[in-house]
């Protein structure tokens, strides 16, 4: 079926990229050239990402939603296999503590960007395949047989769940853990499965991620500087502390473009984790207000190009990508503001780092595809 794309997500589309484009080629400026002596060194990278990204979201765009459905299990297959080559000698590099980029002929890229996307076409897929045996039943009723439904829809679903937590555990990356359990989630509760299936899900998903503090101290402490915001101000309390002050010396209509003081050395990671403290000191709440506005509208108009299929493949692929975008937004603005803890998660097509933007980029794509064919 075709019918016109969906332009207000379009244009809301173009406005989060050059918007977050243009932002971050202020921004990195300073420790490009602190860094490389060249001032657009990191611009550069954010570039070629950025016209990777868009080739990659073209092509999603004009493959059949058919192929995408049907080929999911080997894109899948092979984004784990990817994770695991992470840990090859030669082949995998580390940054910061944690073993999560495949390095080739100078570049580097970050697999689990891709698992957010590989991870949502393969479950919906599976669900759209499981509806379609079972058309002439509702979930409830599938529910009614209990066992059944139990080890033919749910305990895949764990499986699933498990082998994706198994290679991020040992990669560190819990947030990007958190953020696929929590798409997959929405996606499986979206197709229809029995309440009780996600309830269960989601008290073990807070468990494992209870079990995941306790078990790494550099995980405890950020837990407590959470909780207690003045402790350790000038250590493991730093990062929040200058987030907020970067935050709240914005004011209403921020210092301005480019006048930003933080970005000097004293906010870490202002370029990725904590690019939306910079956008606060600089834009104010004006700026970031509209982001955040940006940011709904980009859910809303998603959710529309949802409900405007037929197709369950594609209703459940756009759900859960825009769980993906969303979520991880408002994680990273929420550990910016100190209602969550500090992460390491990148803001949506503002933070430096391609494997993100070119995921993002992709998952545009999808959901370009979904409005037009879907």
């Amino acid at each position: 079926m075709n019918r016109r794309i969906n332009y207000y997500f379009l244009i809301t589309v173009i406005f989060l990229v050059v918007f977050g484009f243009l932002f971050l080629s202020a921004l990195s400026a300073i420790a490009s050239l602190r860094t490389f002596g060249n001032t657009n060194y990191y611009l550069f990278h954010q570039l070629f990402a950025l016209f990777i990204g868009l080739v990659a979201g073209l092509v999603l765009y004009k493959i059949p939603l058919s192929f995408l459905k049907k080929a999911s299990p080997f894109l899948l297959a092979a984004n784990i296999l990817l994770l695991v080559v992470v840990f090859l000698p030669g082949m995998g590099s580390k940054f910061g503590g944690a073993q999560r980029w495949i390095s080739i002929g100078g570049a580097s890229f970050q697999p689990s960007e891709f698992l957010k996307i590989t991870a949502v076409l393969y479950l919906s897929a599976w669900l759209s395949n499981k509806f379609s045996e079972h058309s002439k039943k509702s979930w409830m009723s599938l529910a009614k047989k209990g066992y059944d439904n139990l080890i033919k829809v749910y305990v895949p679903f764990l499986c699933l769940l498990g082998i994706i937590a198994i290679t991020l555990y040992f990669q560190k990356d819990a947030s990007t853990l958190g953020i696929i359990s929590i798409s997959l989630l929405v996606v499986y509760f979206a197709a229809g499965t029995p309440l009780w299936h996600t309830m269960v899900s989601v008290a073990g998903g807070i468990s494992a991620g209870i079990m995941l503090i306790i078990v790494e101290p550099y995980r405890v402490q950020r837990f407590l500087v959470f909780l207690h915001p003045e402790t350790d101000p000038l250590g493991i309390g730093f990062h929040i502390r200058q987030s907020l002050m970067a935050i709240g010396s914005g004011g209403i209509f921020g210092k301005g473009l480019g006048m930003s003081t933080q970005k000097f050395g004293f906010l870490p990671e202002a370029m990725s984790d904590s690019v939306f403290s910079i956008l606060g000191e600089e834009t104010g709440i004006i700026g970031t207000s509209i982001l955040i506005l940006l940011f709904i509208v980009f859910l809303w108009q998603s959710l529309k190009i949802a409900n405007a299929t037929s197709d369950k493949f594609s209703r459940l692929t756009a759900i859960g990508i825009a769980t993906w975008i969303v979520t991880q937004a408002f994680m990273n603005i929420a550990s910016n503001i100190g209602v969550f803890p500090v992460s390491g998660i990148p803001l949506p097509f503002f933070s430096y780092g391609g494997s993100h933007l070119m995921a993002e980029l992709m998952g545009i794509g999808i959901l370009l595809n979904i409005s037009k064919h879907g």
